[in-house]
Formats: C-alpha cells, sequence, structure tokens
C-alpha cells in the first residue's frame, strides 16, 4: 500500500473496518493478499473522476470507490479459483487459491463482497443520499447480469460474447460511473454509456492480451479463453476487427461523457489511464486512437 495515495490509504482504512482482531488469522491473511499490493486501481478511481468532474471527491465517493474495489478483488479471487480458470498467479504473484489453498480462496472472495456492502452500509450511515448507489452496486455483483452472471455463463454449454462480457466486466465499469454520479448528486443514467462502452473496450483490450501479450506483461496466465473454450473477442473477430472494435467502443467512451463542469478534466484523465491499460493488455503498438493521436498524447 502507498499511504500518499489518498485511495489507498482508504482501501486500508476499510481494510481494518472488515478484517480484525475475530476474523482467522489465515483467513485475515488471505485477503489481505487478495487485496495489496493493488493492480491499476482503475474502477475505483473511475467512481473518483466522476465524482470529481463535478467537483465533488468527497469522503462518501472514496467510500463507495473502495466499496466498487473491493467487489472487483473478490472477483478476481473466485476467477483464479481451480473451478474455473485454476490460475496460478495474479499480478504477478501467486493467486490467493494458489498461496492459501481452495477453501480459503473462497472465503476470502466471499468476505470481500460482503465487506464492499459493510463499507457502503458504514458510507450510507453518515450520507443517506447514497442509498441510490445501494441497488446499482448490489446488480453489479449478482446473478442478474452481474459478476456472479458473468461466472455463470462460463457453466453454459455455449455463451453469447456480448452477454458474457457485458457481466464478467462491463457490470462493475457501469456501476462505478453510476455510483460516482451518485455521490456526486448527479444523474448516473446520463453516465451509464460511458460505462457500457468503457467495460466493452477493456474486455476487447484484455481478450487481446489473453492471445499475445506474456504472463510476465499481464502478471497473470495467458490463453486461457482457448483453454476453456470461452468467447474471445480477438478469437471470434480476427484481429484487425478486434482493434477496430477496441478503437471504436474507446471512441464512444469519449464522445458519451455527458456535459459537466469537468468533463474535459475527466477525458483527459480517461485517455492517460486507458492508455496505459489498453497497451499492457494488446501488448502493441497498435493503440487505440482519437481523431487521429494516440491515446498517450
Amino acid at each position: 500500500m502507498t499511504p500518499s495515495d489518498p485511495l489507498e490509504a482508504a482501501v486500508g482504512r476499510a481494510f481494518g473496518l472488515i478484517v480484525g482482531p475475530r476474523t482467522p488469522p489465515r483467513l485475515a491473511a488471505a485477503m489481505d493478499h487478495a487485496v495489496f499490493p493493488g493492480g491499476a486501481r482503475f474502477r475505483p478511481r473511475l467512481v473518483l473522476a466522476v465524482a470529481a468532474a463535478y467537483g465533488r471527491p468527497t469522503v462518501a465517493a472514496e467510500s463507495v470507490a473502495v466499496a466498487v474495489e473491493l467487489l472487483h478483488c473478490a472477483s478476481l479471487v473466485h476467477d483464479d479459483l481451480p473451478c474455473f480458470d485454476d490460475a496460478s498467479t495474479r499480478r504477478g504473484r501467486m493467486s490467493v487459491h494458489a498461496r492459501f489453498g481452495e477453501s480459503l480462496a473462497v472465503l476470502a472472495g466471499d468476505g470481500l463482497i460482503v465487506g464492499a456492502f459493510e463499507v457502503f452500509a458504514h458510507a450510507m450511515a453518515q450520507t443517506p443520499a447514497l442509498a441510490p448507489a445501494l441497488s446499482v452496486l448490489a446488480a453489479a455483483a449478482g446473478a442478474n447480469g452481474g459478476l456472479v452472471a458473468g461466472q455463470g455463463w462460463e457453466d453454459e454449454p455455449t455463451a453469447d460474447m456480448q452477454r458474457y462480457h457485458q457481466a464478467k466486466t462491463g457490470a462493475l465499469f457501469e456501476a462505478a460511473v453510476c455510483v460516482g454520479a451518485i455521490a456526486a448528486a448527479a444523474d448516473p443514467e446520463a453516465w451509464r454509456p460511458v460505462g457500457v462502452a468503457l467495460g466493452e473496450a477493456y474486455q476487447i483490450a484484455d481478450d487481446i492480451g489473453d492471445l499475445i501479450a506474456t504472463p510476465a506483461e499481464l502478471g497473470k496466465p495467458v490463453g486461457q479463453d482457448l483453454l476453456h473454450a470461452r468467447p474471445n473477442a480477438a478469437v471470434e473477430l480476427g484481429a484487425d476487427r478486434a482493434l477496430a472494435r477496441l478503437q471504436a467502443t474507446w471512441s464512444r467512451a469519449i464522445d458519451t461523457v455527458p456535459p459537466c463542469p469537468g468533463a474535459d478534466e475527466f477525458r483527459a484523465w480517461m485517455i492517460a489511464s486507458c492508455s496505459r491499460i489498453f497497451g499492457r493488455r494488446t501488448a502493441t503498438q497498435h493503440l487505440p486512437v482519437r481523431h487521429g493521436a494516440p491515446l498517450s498524447a
């Protein structure tokens, strides 16, 4: 954890709320391993960036951002389990089940999901106006198009790529922009298209990376989609069409940012952040461009 980073400090405080003296020591260690050190923390930073676009980077927004990150960390723990990807590494080190065993990995993921809502409940007690965000977070985590549904599609004999990707990845991106808007007392539905496009772009980049990147570049095993016969945009569309789809969805994310006081600053943040993330996942110089300019411009 980097204490100088306000978000990391907030994650640390929240972790102290959900894990304590009554937590079994090995479970506490497994949950700590799942959360620290984090990756890019893109989803919670997205929450904060939306709130900041209205000049409202409040403590409430910070708490909701942490809840989103805890849900994301839980999804990674469960995704890596032997019954799903059976991935031995995550974020460049041993996955939770590889380090602590399968049973503790299941419990660690469960604990983080419950912990996310515990953190949110504390925030809502201080800021009742956050109440609409509860159903947004629950839907993003649930079985009706949320994270649970995304894992569930992997156990179906066939899965539509768009529905699978929207649940597995897109749902939490949608939730991130919507709860960021709620924390800023803005209209969450105005931001939903941004989350939809970002989630789709992120998943396409991840699919490309699963085929052409190295484990060192991504910090996790590659070739998982082919190994488990799962839908992959780069396989179904081909490399050129997948890159074109990535460009189109990225442009849509930029174009659908709703009018707000900090719209330009939000777009600049998104360009800088996504340039690094997409570049790492695609492992290619063919990064998405915006009106002829590289994302890093």
